[in-house]
């Protein structure tokens, strides 16, 4: 992506020009010269397949635009390089969401210029021990080697919070590491970890890959203890849920923490590609179904619902059109 400051200036001066010799009758030029980049995550969680299934949407559907879908950190580096215009469209979690909105938490101080086009499916959290790891509680997890996500993703930000949720301070009392999730699968296949978190849709490839690789190897912790110090902490973004035994082959159903996802575009973002782009994600959103099944889990109406970040304009125009 190095390179890409320097296509936009390209495409900036050479809209200029065209402007200046086309007069009146010349046509716009397609923002960002009509490339769209998505930032998504770990390329073996939902976002990226997600996120590719919807670029491949964009791609197909919107006349004059390429999109291409990009793995990353996720959330906090994901709003992060949105609002400094080196990707159009951004995968995130509602919390962190929220936090960039205020200026509160990793962006402290400093509210980002970004804006919903909908909110999707939910993010179960996933906390993951080993089995023969002593860890039947999550006060169990005092002292042990955790991998709370990558750096600044929306899992890392969870992870924390509900580490001192949990009365465990996440900078003393556990062996903090922030890997992404394929290093963290592989970590615990190998015994170097004794636990890990992590934020993801149902199923998320990277852990059903982990846990119907070593059947009885590892267990899920129950979480809903938890929502309540959390939620007098941090606010009602969080909610709870069952993880049905039956996405990953567990013995029995888990209760969890959850948590919303949006799909964020920059505040500046013209209205009429807001509109298209939002259109896009429901008309076809059928095909995006059958990229991975989370796709399936919200409507036009649980989409428009993405309070306290507010909606683009040109999203909002949509939903008020159905």
């Amino acid at each position: 992506m190095t390179g890409r400051p320097l296509r936009l200036v390209a495409a900036l001066l050479l809209a200029a020009l065209v402007a200046g010799c086309g007069g009146a009758d010349a046509e716009p030029r397609a923002w960002h010269d009509g490339r769209i980049f998505l930032a998504t995550g770990n390329t073996t969680g939902v976002y990226y397949q997600l996120g590719g299934g919807y670029a491949d949407l964009i791609s197909r559907h919107l006349p004059g635009y390429e999109a291409r879908a990009e793995p990353t950190g996720a959330s906090v580096e994901n709003i992060t390089r949105l609002a400094g215009g080196d990707m159009e469209i951004a995968f995130s979690l509602a919390d962190t969401a929220a936090d960039a909105v205020s200026g509160r938490g990793g962006f402290e101080g400093q509210p980002q210029p970004v804006r919903a086009l909908a909110r999707i499916y939910s993010n179960y959290t996933h906390v993951i021990v080993r089995a023969d790891g002593k860890i039947d509680s999550f006060a169990d997890l005092r002292g042990k080697r955790i991998s709370t996500g990558s750096p600044k993703s929306g899992t890392d930000i969870i992870a924390g919070r509900l580490l001192t949720a949990g009365g465990i301070d996440p900078a003393r009392d556990i062996q903090r590491l922030n890997l992404s999730l394929p290093e963290t699968v592989q970590r615990m296949r190998a015994g170097s970890l004794d636990a890990m978190f992590f934020s993801g849709g149902l199923p998320t490839p990277g852990i059903k890959d982990l846990l119907s690789g070593a059947p009885g190897a590892f267990r899920l912790l129950p979480l809903t203890e938890l929502i309540e110090p959390l939620s007098a902490r941090y606010g009602s973004v969080y909610t709870t849920a069952i993880l049905p035994k039956d996405i990953y082959g567990t013995p029995a159903a888990t209760p969890t923490i959850t948590v919303a996802n949006v799909i964020l575009v920059a505040a500046d973002m013209p209205d009429q590609l807001a509109y298209d782009l939002t259109r896009v994600l429901f008309t076809w959103q059928g095909e995006l179904i059958r990229v991975h099944p989370e796709a399936a889990n919200f409507t036009r109406d649980s989409a428009a619902a993405t309070d306290p970040i507010p909606l683009h304009p040109g999203a909002e125009r949509f939903y008020r059109s159905g």
